[in-house]
């Protein structure tokens, strides 16, 4: 449903019962992406998912920031009630919750990094801008494919071809204008200084994510004061729906 946070509205659900889990996913996804993990976990958890400002049934209100969507977190807290919670994140929702994480230590129990993303290097940042500018003189159809065969894994490409449905729909419906602020938003991001989360932190990584590599996710641990890393085998950087039941049960052991 759609519920009023800081002069917008954000599309937010919520199911299960027990210590509060929030959900944030990545560029060109929406809640959707978390089904198989709500499923998974409602059943200990209360699961609290929403699309971020700008992506799917969230619509963007000006100009997005990683600041825009930490505070966004940080209102949809508050108005539940949650002094603490457990937070997971896919991709862009890494990098947002390491921020989150860094102004309001307080508010994290645990944190789940799944293809972690820090701030981008100048090529990649580049690579963005210029996708960004193809999405609004073409429509998102025009980057689609590019972006799904570099984002699945070989064996998801071959074998499980409901999955690049999906991922090509997660993309192909959200609004333009909507996913081109969200890159840009990206592209203009900073890095956090991880070194200051004391809470214990998961990383979740894919064996073949050419997106955010296993080394990026072995690079952040060494300088988090408390992580630990998980691989998965035969997995892009579509970890939680390429490969659900590997991340529900790490989230499950984790959490």
């Amino acid at each position: 449903m759609l519920v009023e946070l800081r002069g917008k509205k954000l599309s937010i659900e919520k199911h299960g019962s027990g210590e509060p889990v929030v959900l944030i996913h990545g560029l060109g996804s929406t809640a959707n992406v978390w089904e198989p993990q709500v499923r998974a976990l409602a059943d200990r958890y209360t699961m609290l998912r929403c699309d971020l400002e700008g992506a799917g049934r969230s619509p963007y209100t000006s100009a997005l920031s990683i600041d825009g969507w930490v505070q966004d977190l940080k209102a949809l807290l508050d108005m539940e009630h949650i002094d603490k919670a457990r937070l997971v994140g896919h991709s862009l929702g890494t990098l947002i919750l390491q921020h989150f994480a860094v102004a309001y230590p307080t508010r994290v129990e645990k944190l789940v990094f799944i293809g972690v993303n820090r701030a981008p290097p100048e090529a990649r940042r580049q690579a963005v801008r210029e996708r960004v500018a193809k999405v609004r003189a073409e429509g998102l159809d025009a980057i689609v494919d590019t972006v799904v065969k570099g984002g699945v894994s070989p064996h998801t490409l071959a074998h499980k071809p409901e999955v690049v449905a999906f991922v090509r729909e997660l993309l192909t419906r959200q609004p333009t204008e909507g996913y081109a602020r969200c890159c840009e938003a990206m592209a203009s991001a900073v890095a956090a200084d991880v070194s200051a989360i004391k809470a214990p932190v998961l990383l979740v990584a894919g064996r073949d994510d050419n997106v955010s590599p296993v080394s990026n996710s072995e690079g952040m641990a060494t300088d988090l004061p408390n992580a630990q890393v998980r691989i998965l085998e035969e997995c892009g950087h579509w970890h939680p729906i390429e490969q659900p039941v590997a991340v529900s049960q790490a989230l499950r052991e984790f959490l």
